[in-house]
């Protein structure tokens, strides 16, 4: 058992989704930053959909209470193993009682905690990620415990240098279904100007700070996917995220890939970004 001593600004589990209930209003949920997860479980050689902590902005403090290895991947939290920093794409074997703690941020916004065999809370809906009302809490809490199994691990390869995908600012993005009701001006607002990424920003959805001219577009609710960029009348662009709704009535005007998605999971309030069609 892993028992969360403190749960930090928003930690959560997640795997890579809740999928095949949308068409009920379930969210996909899972990790922000898939890319992330896969790299740390493969490390683990654990399976890719492997249960993992999805650590926002501010880390835990966790203590094990049996032995096994664990992996961290995604942001820079300055992670420390009773107090011996402990870098990200690396395999390291913790002992019974050892204590993880995390400090400043220094580089993205979501850090991944993996574990050999992953994290075994209750699936539901075929998903251990947690999301509220799905699931009875939306994130971990003081006093938590959180299930893993015992791990005697050897790895094949140790650890990776990785060239942090959260670095980059262009997204890549696809034509949207509505994307054909966007002006000449609206288009070279889009896709020749940098955006600012608002205060409003979660797992839901990311608003842009900067706005374009609008439209008087109506149309009916629509389905919507995680990267789905929607135009406001206001001419505001709002990116829906891994728990964002299932539809929406604004404009799909275009849809990010699943490298944009990884890359936008790591930005914070203020942080810069473009648009490149592909």
């Amino acid at each position: 058992m892993l028992k969360v001593l403190k749960s930090g600004f928003f930690t959560t589990i997640q795997d890579l989704g809740r999928f095949g209930y949308r068409d009920i209003g379930v969210p996909i949920s899972g990790a922000m930053d898939t890319d992330s997860v896969k790299k740390a479980n493969l490390l683990l050689e654990n399976d890719p959909n492997a249960a993992v902590l999805e650590i926002t902005m501010t880390g835990p403090t966790l203590q094990f209470d049996a032995p096994t290895a664990i992996c961290l991947s995604g942001a820079n939290i300055s992670a420390t193993l009773n107090n011996i920093p402990v870098e990200n794409y690396q395999v390291v074997q913790v002992s019974s009682g050892d204590i993880l703690s995390y400090g400043k941020l220094e580089a993205g916004l979501r850090g991944y905690l993996a574990v050999k065999g992953g994290f075994l809370t209750e699936k539901v809906l075929q998903s251990r990620s947690q999301y509220f009302p799905v699931t009875s809490k939306k994130r971990i809490k003081d006093g938590d415990g959180i299930p893993y199994e015992k791990a005697a691990y050897s790895p094949m390869i140790s650890e990776v240098k990785i060239e942090n995908h959260f670095l980059a600012k262009e997204l890549e993005v696809f034509k949207g279904p509505e994307f054909d009701i966007l002006s000449d001006t609206q288009l070279a607002d889009i896709f020749s100007k940098p955006f600012t990424v608002s205060k409003e920003n979660n797992r839901m959805a990311y608003q842009l700070k900067e706005v374009i001219p609008g439209h008087e577009v109506s149309m009916l609710t629509s389905g919507t996917l995680p990267g789905t960029v929607q135009f406001t009348p206001a001419g505001r662009l709002i990116i829906l995220m891994k728990d964002g709704q299932t539809t929406g009535g604004y404009p799909r005007v275009l849809q990010l890939s699943e490298q944009a998605m990884d890359i936008l999971a790591q930005k914070k309030m203020g942080d810069k970004l473009s648009f490149r069609l592909v």
